[in-house]
Order: C-alpha cells, then sequence, then structure tokens
C-alpha cells in the first residue's frame, strides 16, 4: 500500500495525516509503515508515502474503521508545490 515505487513508476506521493487522540507506534504497520507522531495538543499525525489514490484511500479506510476523528489531510511533497485540503466535521 505505502511502499516506494519501482524504478520507472510515477513518484510516489508523501502526506501528512492528522487524526485525534494518541496512537502507539505499533500502528504503523498497520498504517503501511507510515510513522506516527504524537503531538503536544493530544493528536496523532502519520507520515508518509502512497503510490496513488486507490492506495490513499485505503489508508482513509484504515483510519475509518479504528475509529478516530480525521482532522486533515496534507500533501507534503518537497518538489512539488504543497496544498493542503482541511477536513473538518
Amino acid at each position: 500500500m505505502t511502499h516506494p515505487p519501482a524504478p520507472g513508476d510515477a513518484e510516489a506521493d508523501r502526506y501528512e495525516i492528522r487524526v485525534n487522540g494518541r496512537l502507539d507506534r505499533r500502528w504503523s504497520d498497520w498504517f503501511g509503515g507510515f510513522t506516527l507522531i504524537n503531538q503536544s495538543d493530544g493528536t496523532t499525525t502519520l507520515i508518509g508515502s502512497v503510490v496513488d489514490q486507490a492506495a490513499l484511500h485505503g489508508l482513509l479506510r484504515r483510519v475509518g474503521d479504528l475509529g478516530v476523528t480525521l482532522i486533515s489531510l496534507n500533501i507534503t511533497n518537497e518538489t512539488k508545490e504543497p496544498h493542503h485540503e482541511q477536513v473538518t466535521e
């Protein structure tokens, strides 16, 4: 789901996903190897790459399956102009 692209494939997009609540680092494997960072405000930021939109939707389904509230989803590619999509309740 979140593996780096093979040679010749399009570059994977890097994402920063913020959720409400603190997730233990053991959830990293379940989220396809994303890095989990607990923030001081009680949220968790997941950082990692996905190869395509289907993989991104799968990752977001996992967030939903876990029952945590999605706060934001940001593309963080260094080589591309970053844009942000804020998700609110």
